[in-house]
């Protein structure tokens, strides 16, 4: 009887000792003991758990029970709801998390206003203004020159592209380039053009494409993926708000404040996002890398043309 005693004195000593340190050297997950990829319903047991144990009830003898307690509920507060989960996630903050619901719906209604959906319609257009234009005819070189002439590749990685219209003009771009010493010839390529030559050419691969019916349609799939790749944009930037404004009194860390964002204008929102597009048959979302080399290449193409 005695030693179930002393165990149990020893457990809740354990207990008082324990406490729901939030500075930034744990993380809420491990203050919790949980992965951060932890279920809801495994974060509220483990929430209980700990509640247990540091309860003030649980440890009469703790002058900072109380404190330690409320700290675990703060916790719970921001790992127990979605949107504030979502927010200290992408921010690893506090007090970005700690802005009460209604101001995250409002600050992402706001920020909604700021990216467009891109529709069908707009993919066409951009695709008419690159295809034929020198721009294309450097990514074209590009990508040749990064895959060594094997144009499957090519294809899969070149925008508003497609085999069966861009062959034979893709085929004169590479070939003229390589006669003026400009691009390495590769067996790979040879071969390529080799099939090529056999096949008849396009009467007009520049002609603006007829629609297609949106049953399966991978304009359709492409259209989703740039949306999405715009509502995390607009995540991103709400978290950063977040980050910096959702609670002045607390401060968080960083630096000066940057210059106002400005809204990008339509031609960089398009050609930016136009990078998610690979072959008709398969359309994957780019890495950050290629999205950010995306980006970069249309702002110095806009700088040009504004020049």
């Amino acid at each position: 009887m005695g030693r179930k005693k002393r165990v149990r004195e020893e457990d809740e000593e354990t207990a008082a000792e324990e406490q729901p340190d939030t500075s930034e050297s744990r993380s809420l997950y491990e203050v919790l003991g949980v992965d951060r990829n932890a279920s809801h319903e495994e974060i509220r047991r483990a929430y209980h758990k700990s509640a247990l144990r540091l309860h003030p009830d649980k440890n009469p003898g703790d002058e900072n029970a109380k404190e330690k307690f409320q700290q675990l509920q703060n916790v719970m507060a921001i790992l127990g709801d979605p949107e504030k989960r979502e927010l200290y996630d992408q921010t690893g903050s506090i007090d970005a998390a700690d802005i009460d619901g209604d101001a995250v719906k409002s600050l992402y209604k706001f920020l909604r206003t700021l990216f467009k959906t891109v529709t069908e319609d707009d993919i066409d257009v951009f695709s008419a203004s690159y295809r034929g234009s020198k721009e294309e005819e450097k990514d074209l070189v590009t990508l040749y020159t990064k895959f060594k002439g094997d144009f499957k590749k090519v294809f899969n990685q070149m925008m508003c592209s497609d085999p069966q219209l861009d062959s034979h003009r893709f085929m004169d771009i590479i070939d003229a380039a390589i006669s003026s010493g400009e691009l390495k010839e590769y067996k790979t390529y040879r071969k390529w053009a080799s099939e090529v030559s056999k096949t008849p050419r396009h009467p007009n691969p520049l002609a603006p494409p007829k629609k297609k019916k949106k049953n399966g349609d991978s304009t359709a799939e492409l259209t989703a993926l740039i949306n999405h790749r715009g509502k995390k944009q607009m995540d991103s930037l709400a978290a950063t708000l977040a980050a910096k404004y959702g609670n002045k009194g607390k401060g968080v860390k960083g630096g000066k404040s940057s210059k106002t964002t400005e809204e990008p204008s339509e031609e960089e929102f398009l050609a930016a996002q136009m990078r998610v597009m690979k072959s008709s048959k398969s359309v994957e979302e780019p890495s950050e890398e290629e999205f950010l080399a995306a980006q970069k290449r249309v702002r110095k193409k806009s700088k040009r043309s504004r020049a």
